[in-house]
């Protein structure tokens, strides 16, 4: 369910684009776009844009709809199990404490051994 939604999304958002692209520039930025001249025709420019305008609220406000959807569908989701208990499949607080071994390097501990370890701090001179 969760892909199809994601599938019309993606393709939502691509018309979305598309159509969005096709618009003419009304800002007048560059001196392109702007005013048709005189001489009416049957199909003006002005009929056109608001049917690619009407075109793009009705993209825009599928893609919301499918975005809230996907949004919801998400959250409940993730309410469900946490991380580590979709990584592990047993619950979090279960999971018994981990103690590192002392021979084992545990990655955070940086330092070096102390002087009252099992270890020397440097090694014995060969006799």
């Amino acid at each position: 369910m969760q892909n199809v939604i994601l599938i019309v999304h993606l393709v939502l958002a691509l018309c979305l684009i598309g159509i969005v692209l096709l618009q003419r520039s009304e800002g007048g930025g560059l001196g392109m776009g702007g005013g048709g001249g005189g001489g009416g025709g049957v199909m003006s420019g002005r009929a056109a844009a608001t049917a690619l305008g009407k075109l793009t609220w009705a993209f825009a406000i599928a893609f919301i709809a499918t975005s809230i959807t996907l949004t919801i569908l998400a959250a409940a989701d993730s309410s469900s199990s946490s991380v580590t208990e979709r990584l592990t499949g047993r619950p979090a607080a279960d999971a018994p404490a981990e103690t590192p071994d002392r021979d084992t390097p545990s990655g955070t501990d940086l330092l070096p051994p102390s002087a009252d370890g099992d270890a020397p701090l440097v090694p014995q001179a060969a006799d």
